[in-house]
């Protein structure tokens, strides 16, 4: 069994990422300038934000940070928006989910420039990828994708079991993984909470992506020898033993799965990780008019 090491990737790819913004400005060009908009004061948001600033200041990116309280109107997110996207230095900016209730989010995504919607949320880069066409692609897919070219793991033929539907993971990884090329031209099967007798599904896999947001969800019975495991999950579990009383695990229960397993993403240290990163790729891309001049 062999851990896709998160951590080490998304270090390594940030150190290139790095030299490409040395090059960048050896040669007096623009730095890549990626904004955040948080609104309220959710812990995990917090956190997530926290990590993209911090991965900016490592790699050499302008970072923007624009925070609103929770009682912010729509029409004052909208304004926000608005600037944003006429904002000539910005390459790329994210408005952190989930928003406070009174909020659309969808309205919201949809007031995105998306040529700037480095999240790959707007539905103009989800039905580009869906298509096969250069897009922004939503940054945990991007970066689990990313995951599997660069540990050369053999995804052609393969059968891939996704266990969640969500717009954010579960359906662009099961087209990602199902299109042309490496890492791709996988059998996809996607699952969810509705489908009947998903133990028996799952150990089909070849390449399991669980998605389903619930802790350990995916037993150790439920896989084959050999299985390529893949763990977007991040749950938050009690736990006395720990200083903070809790602890973070995945939608996959670890210690029954991993032995089984050809190789299996840590949570945390896995998928998390390559998301921010995968944020700073789509953002670099921006700045390069590579997908949209």
């Amino acid at each position: 069994m062999q851990l896709l090491d998160g951590k080490l990737l998304s270090e390594n790819i940030k150190a290139e990422l790095a030299a490409e913004v040395d090059l960048i400005k050896q040669k007096g060009g623009k730095i890549p300038h990626l904004a955040a908009v948080l609104v309220g004061e959710n812990p995990a948001s917090e956190v997530y934000v926290a990590s993209k600033i911090r991965s900016c200041e490592q790699v050499g990116f302008k970072s923007t940070l624009i925070r609103r309280t929770a009682d912010v109107t729509e029409a004052e997110l909208l304004e926000i928006v608005e600037g944003l996207n006429n904002d000539p230095d910005v390459d790329g900016f994210i408005v952190q989910l989930p928003l406070p209730k009174h909020i659309d989010e969808e309205k919201i995504t949809l007031a995105i420039d998306f040529r700037k919607d480095v999240d790959g949320f707007h539905p103009v880069n989800f039905g580009r990828m869906a298509q096969g066409m250069a897009a922004f692609l939503p940054a945990t897919p991007y970066g689990i994708i990313e995951m599997l070219r660069r540990y050369n793991i053999e995804t052609a033929g393969k059968h891939c079991v996704v266990v969640g539907r969500s717009n954010i993971v579960g359906t662009p990884i099961s087209i990602l993984l199902s299109r042309k090329g490496y890492p791709g031209d996988c059998t996809v099967t996607l699952t969810h909470s509705r489908t009947k007798n998903l133990p028996a599904e799952v150990r089909r896999a070849d390449i399991i992506v669980a998605a389903i947001g619930v802790p350990h969800f995916i037993k150790g019975d439920w896989v084959k020898e050999g299985a390529v495991v893949i763990d977007v999950g991040m749950n938050r579990i009690d736990d006395p033993t720990k200083k903070s009383g809790s602890r973070l695990v995945g939608d996959v229960d670890f210690e029954a799965v991993a032995p089984k397993c050809s190789h299996i993403t840590p949570v945390p240290g896995g998928v998390g990780l390559m998301t921010v990163t995968a944020l700073m790729m789509n953002t670099l891309k921006s700045c390069r008019k590579e997908i949209y001049s």
